[in-house]
């Protein structure tokens, strides 16, 4: 597994889900990034990594700042 990729590909998932205005498409690109932190928590366990158990562990969310946004922009 190249982890430049996979973390770049996580990185996007989450930056599409902050931009997504439909709250499904939201949830589908957050499950997007959990499968790919999750994929890279296997491979870094696999491997022996202690930060293995941060990616398969930690939740992916939206921060609050764009989760305030995303909602005042579809009150509009």
């Amino acid at each position: 597994m190249d982890l430049n990729k996979a973390y770049a590909a996580h990185q996007r998932a989450l930056m599409a889900a902050g931009m997504a205005i439909d709250p499904q498409a939201r949830r589908d690109r957050l499950a997007d990034a959990a499968r790919i932190a999750t994929r890279i928590g296997s491979f870094q366990q696999d491997l022996g990594a202690a930060a293995a158990q941060d990616w398969m562990h930690t939740p992916c969310a939206a921060p609050a700042k764009l989760e305030a946004g995303l909602h005042s922009a579809a009150a509009r």
